[in-house]
């Protein structure tokens, strides 16, 4: 461990394709750490073009924790996950090797992270929700988030059907917004978080190009892999970007070319979310994603902090 980084989790986060895996597995070399998965499709088995995951040669010998642990058939549980994390951490933390939490899924970053706590759930009320899903559709159910709870349909996809169901159950269960579930800000660790800053046009241009990337190295073969093993009876997996878009091309609604630009489109709209939901956290470090001197930046941020529990 690095003198001055305390008993600290690291973490790394901003938008897609702003080059998080990369500066998380040199922020660990750097640290003697290890990294811990905090992207929400990543933990999906098979998920690995289609969700950017390194491959084990560009991990360059760094432990990485909470790949690879869910079929594509069950549903994601940011609690699941939550508990999943805090174990590998506080077995890091205790045998002094530090943790780099490295993903763009906001939620999960501050279930790790933060002092969070998730309601219930109603299996009447889910089974209803979901089936409402099924019949109206994505768009219907998020209007109607959008009536009762605003500021979650603001931080949802309407075509993330599934979270849009979470968010009106929490509603419906406990008779206040989603949001207001979510409580102010309160470690459980210290930590510090390095945000990779990539202007709009630039982030743009590398999403389209990611995409055609992921198009070249098999993408839609994967997606039919997938779809051979549940992925279409997976509610979480099934609408991942790419996966969605690759799925209906291979059911013939959409032409090839129409997948592959409704996923440029889909990821750019995903990344704009991502990042306003980062920069409404004052506690994250944000650096310049190609800087020359990015790792040395980020080094100098996470040995400046002071671990504390606020």
């Amino acid at each position: 461990m690095t003198p001055g980084t305390g008993n600290l989790v690291v973490a790394v986060v901003g938008p897609t394709a702003a080059g998080k895996s990369d500066l998380g597995v040199a922020l660990a070399l750097e640290l003697g750490g290890e990294v811990v998965n905090a992207d929400s499709m990543q933990l999906y088995r098979g998920m690995d073009v289609g969700t950017a995951k390194l491959t084990v040669e560009e991990r360059r010998g760094v432990v990485h924790h909470l790949l690879d642990v869910w079929d594509v058939s069950e549903t994601a549980s940011v609690a699941e996950y939550q508990r999943m994390a805090r174990d590998v951490v506080d077995r890091l933390r205790a045998a002094s090797v530090v943790p780099v939490a490295v993903g763009g899924s906001g939620l999960y970053v501050r279930a790790l992270l933060d002092d969070l706590e998730f309601p219930g759930t109603d299996p009447e009320v889910r089974a209803r929700l979901e089936a409402e899903l099924d019949d109206v559709g994505s768009g219907e159910m998020h209007r109607r988030l959008a009536a009762v709870d605003p500021a979650a349909a603001t931080a949802i996809l309407p075509s993330n059907g599934r979270r849009v169901v979470r968010a009106l159950e929490v509603v419906e269960i406990t008779g206040r917004p989603f949001t207001a579930t979510l409580p102010a800000v309160r470690d459980v660790y210290p930590s510090v978080q390095i945000g990779l800053d990539v202007p709009r046009p630039e982030l743009d241009a590398r999403i389209d190009l990611r995409v055609v990337r992921m198009w070249d190295a098999g993408l839609v073969d994967e997606v039919a892999r997938l779809a051979d093993a549940g992925l279409r009876e997976g509610r979480t997996a099934s609408r991942a970007l790419g996966y969605a878009q690759v799925l209906r091309f291979l059911d013939g609604e959409w032409t090839e070319e129409q997948a592959l630009e409704e996923t440029q489109r889909a990821t750019r709209r995903f990344a704009r979310r991502q990042d306003t939901w980062f920069r409404r956290d004052d506690r994250v470090h944000w650096l310049p994603y190609d800087a020359d001197n990015l790792q040395r930046q980020a080094l100098a941020a996470i040995t400046a902090t002071t671990p504390r529990i606020t």
